[in-house]
């Protein structure tokens, strides 16, 4: 599902990689998850799920909307927002 025209408008997230070694994400909302070998953080975007190896959060601040992450970096992969479904008694 693509973002709306509006939304494309408002959203705003910068992604910097550095020698597949150094990650600087803005628009971070929080990070779900973090490992060695995995980080998953919540975007304006979506889902972003990082996977690598030896990696750290080197620094996350959730009031500038950004995190920072070191190791070796091999895989960057967005996940769309689920909308949460209604069970058969109208609650989630």
């Amino acid at each position: 599902m693509a973002l709306s025209e509006e939304r494309k408008k408002t959203v705003k997230q910068n992604i910097v990689m550095e020698n597949r070694e150094k990650l600087k994400i803005s628009g971070v909302n929080d990070v779900e998850y973090f490992n060695e070998d995995a980080i998953v953080a919540l975007t304006e975007l979506g889902r972003l799920q990082i996977k690598g190896a030896n990696l750290k959060v080197s620094s996350l601040n959730l009031e500038n909307s950004e995190l920072c992450i070191e190791g070796y970096i091999n895989q960057l992969d967005y996940a769309e927002k689920k909308k949460r479904k209604l069970s058969r008694f109208g609650k989630a």
